[in-house]
């Protein structure tokens, strides 16, 4: 279209608008038609495809060990259910992190170093964990650009999860909501200020697995207790009424 001096007069692309644009243009050649209604075609399938694998995602998560995890990150603002699925999926049990800045060098977030004696010069992050769910994590971090507020549609993600974690999650997005806005002021790079937003946020979500942990816990022992205590009751025979004639 660019090509063509065609520009879309709306303000965002790829929506529903825009595909209509698209389609409602006028070509003079029957190739451009051909090549544009291929591409449109391809655009089509690819939103199929994805669909369908989304679904896939959300038919097994239920089944999943970590679903409880899955839905206590989904409270944090930034993240639905496929940006939380992708996360633990490339994390893991966040267990295994005795604290947030290992899940931080897991991820590639923590600073770098150059020391020299006495001198500590701090550099960029390190880049050097997984890749796939550092860029998750500073992708949601850009929703904390906004003031913070719990949306319509996030009402009912928040409401599934814990008390603690609801109170986990309004505490991170109180916190990262005003830090994004303070680094701004200071003239830091938007960019930059995303990706320490995202080092904060993983600090955030290993507090919320540690309460998932703990809530478990306390669910299977009192579980235990339960059925010791149905154990160790006496059983009692039925009594038997003999009439005597």
């Amino acid at each position: 279209m660019l090509r063509l001096g065609r520009c879309y007069p709306g303000k965002k692309t790829w929506g529903p608008a825009y595909m209509k644009w698209l389609r409602s243009q006028k070509l003079e050649h029957g190739e451009q038609r051909m090549a544009l209604e291929e591409l449109l075609e391809g655009v089509r399938q690819e939103g199929e495809r994805v669909e369908r694998l989304e679904q896939a995602i959300r038919e097994a998560v239920p089944e999943w060990s970590l679903v409880e995890l899955v839905t206590a990150v989904q409270a944090m603002r930034g993240f639905d259910l496929i940006a939380a699925v992708g996360v633990v999926a490339e994390t893991g049990d966040l267990s295994r992190f005795q604290n947030p800045r290992e899940l931080m060098g897991y991820l590639g977030l923590a600073p770098s170093e150059s020391s020299t004696g006495d001198s500590v010069k701090r550099g960029g992050i390190t880049k050097a964990g997984n890749g796939r769910a550092r860029r998750m994590l500073v992708e949601a971090a850009w929703a904390y650009r906004h003031p913070a507020r719990v949306g319509r549609e996030k009402q009912a993600k928040v409401a599934a999860a814990p008390r603690s974690v609801r109170e986990i999650a309004w505490k991170a997005q109180t916190r990262l909501c005003r830090r994004f806005r303070f680094l701004e002021r200071k003239g830091k790079r938007r960019t930059v200020v995303a990706t320490a937003v995202a080092r904060e946020l993983a600090a955030f979500i290993w507090a919320i697995n540690r309460e998932v942990m703990q809530n478990r816990q306390a669910t299977s022992a009192g579980a235990v207790d339960r059925s010791s205590r149905e154990c160790a009751r006496p059983a009692h025979s039925p009594s038997v009424a003999i009439q005597i004639k």
